[in-house]
């Protein structure tokens, strides 16, 4: 590894996304295809999913995989300082980062770049 991060994940980090509003965070191969900042988490990087084969399974389990799956950073205000979120697998299935660590991606990866999921 060029570089290691304490991330956070989904709500239910255990097993791969299988369909949207499962809190998962998905595993695979994925491309960060595009970017954006945001009020509420800062930088964000948009990860690819759903790939080829999420897209298969969940057609043959007849359910929506979801999308806008991101690698971002923190909230931070007063009521929740950024370190409240540090230690806890919070998202909504995303990947977040320390918002000094997350400012350093951000700058080291270009849009295009492929990344690995993995538990």
């Amino acid at each position: 590894p060029f570089k290691t991060y304490r991330i956070s994940l989904g709500k239910q980090p255990k097993g791969p996304k299988l369909m949207e509003g499962d809190k998962r965070t998905p595993e695979g191969f994925y491309w960060l295809d595009w970017r954006k900042t945001s009020d509420r988490f800062n930088l964000a990087m948009h990860i690819s999913y759903p790939n080829i084969s999420d897209s298969a399974r969940s057609r043959r389990e007849g359910v929506e995989p979801g999308g806008m799956i991101m690698i971002h950073g923190t909230p931070d205000s007063e009521d929740y300082p950024e370190q409240y979120f540090h230690t806890l697998d919070w998202t909504d299935g995303c990947i977040a980062m320390r918002n000094i660590d997350m400012r350093e991606v951000w700058s080291l990866v270009p849009d295009g770049t492929m990344i690995e999921i993995r538990p």
